[in-house]
């Protein structure tokens, strides 16, 4: 894309496109390719299917261009969210060396640890708020960030704990999958990586697979893209096709979610059942402070506690337009009680609810009536 426009929706609907070929699509479908003509010495962009491919081309310049408008960054697309926050982990860490990671982030992380203890690394973890992952970085190789906080929702303060950890010789990762590019840039707030699962929120239909590192510095980057090609945690190129054409509505899927968020919050706290409101957008919630002067937008996801196990799943069920699914982020709201998990330090009774696109009013009645159902 030429220049760097400076609306954020005149982005997301060009971002990564190639210039205008006469008689091509505006955006080139999927190339499906095991391996590529080759002859002579192996130079090029383009080998073999387990290194490169020019869809991933596409959405990794797209991804770039939301996560640090007009600067020079590389990005590297991944299956999953995972499989981009173990590209960091194991491409970044040695024996040895200390990492410092969230207490209160995303269920699989602790799996992540064991793995990292096996290997001779020391794992630290505190809480997202309150940046009190500061009082453990000392000596740390690592910082990770997972800001906004799934499922409980803190915040920390990126600028300051990125200050600190570089002050201290420690790289710092961001998870930035609930804010998405559009919510924050953890780039510009000085994270080396900002690491997102495009499951959520950046493709928005719940229907892919997907993950990526963003970075400025190219040889950390090439680091991250070296640990793709060695466990060859590669994305489809189908999926990372519906990933680029569903880039093109971000801003416009994050902007009504986001306003939708911020009333049913609004709504919910007026409910006496309800208990534990947390959503970055209230002003009076705990977070809101820190995450108004990083954050743009705040997200589509709201959560709060019912007063059981019970309750919580009799509310679940009478919701109509709201479906009981694990995810977040999609143009179709979910809710679930995450508890079932047994992986989230939270009540039985916690619902992490995920706005979608519905209209307001609809969705609002949707969850009043429900409240109403299950308190009888």
């Amino acid at each position: 894309m030429t220049g760097t426009p400076a609306g954020e929706g005149t982005r997301a609907v060009r971002a990564g496109l190639p210039g205008p070929v006469n008689h091509e699509p505006t955006l080139p479908g999927p190339v499906f390719a095991a391996h590529f003509h080759l002859s002579g010495d192996p130079t090029g962009p383009y080998a073999y299917g387990r290194e490169s491919n020019p869809t991933w081309t596409h959405l990794e310049r797209a991804v770039g261009e939301l996560e640090a408008p007009g600067e020079p960054v590389e990005t590297v697309a991944f299956a999953s969210g995972m499989a981009a926050i173990s590209a960091v982990l194991m491409s970044q860490l040695r024996s040895g060396d200390t990492v410092v990671l969230p207490s209160d982030g995303y269920q699989a992380l602790p799996l992540v640890h064991e793995q990292l203890r096996a290997w001779g690394i020391t794992v630290r973890t505190a809480p997202t708020g309150g940046d009190a992952q500061l009082a453990v970085l000392d000596g740390a190789r690592l910082l990770w960030i997972e800001t906004p906080s799934n499922p409980g929702l803190d915040v920390c303060d990126i600028r300051r704990l990125t200050g600190a950890a570089h002050a201290a010789g420690a790289l710092v990762a961001v998870d930035n999958t609930l804010a998405t590019p559009l919510g924050q840039r953890p780039l510009a707030l000085g994270a080396d990586f900002s690491v997102a699962s495009g499951t959520k929120g950046l493709t928005g239909h719940g229907d892919v697979l997907l993950g990526h590192v963003s970075c400025r510095d190219a040889g950390k980057a090439a680091e991250v893209r070296h640990w793709r090609k060695i466990v060859g945690a590669i994305p489809g190129p189908m999926e990372a096709w519906l990933a680029h054409r569903s880039l093109a509505t971000l801003q416009l899927r994050s902007d009504r979610q986001s306003a939708t968020a911020l009333a049913l919050a609004e709504s919910l706290r007026r409910r006496a059942e309800v208990t534990g409101l947390r959503y970055p957008g209230l002003p009076d919630d705990p977070s809101h402070p820190v995450a108004s002067r990083q954050m743009r937008r705040f997200g589509c996801v709201v959560s709060f506690v019912l007063p059981d196990r019970d309750h919580a799943e009799r509310f679940l069920r009478a919701l109509t337009l709201v479906d009981d699914a694990t995810s977040f982020g999609g143009v179709r709201s979910t809710a679930e009680r995450r508890r079932r998990w047994g992986g989230d330090d939270v009540p039985e009774g916690f619902i992490r609810f995920s706005v979608g696109a519905e209209d307001p009013e609809d969705l609002l009645a949707d969850v009043a009536r429900a409240l109403d159902a299950a308190a009888h």
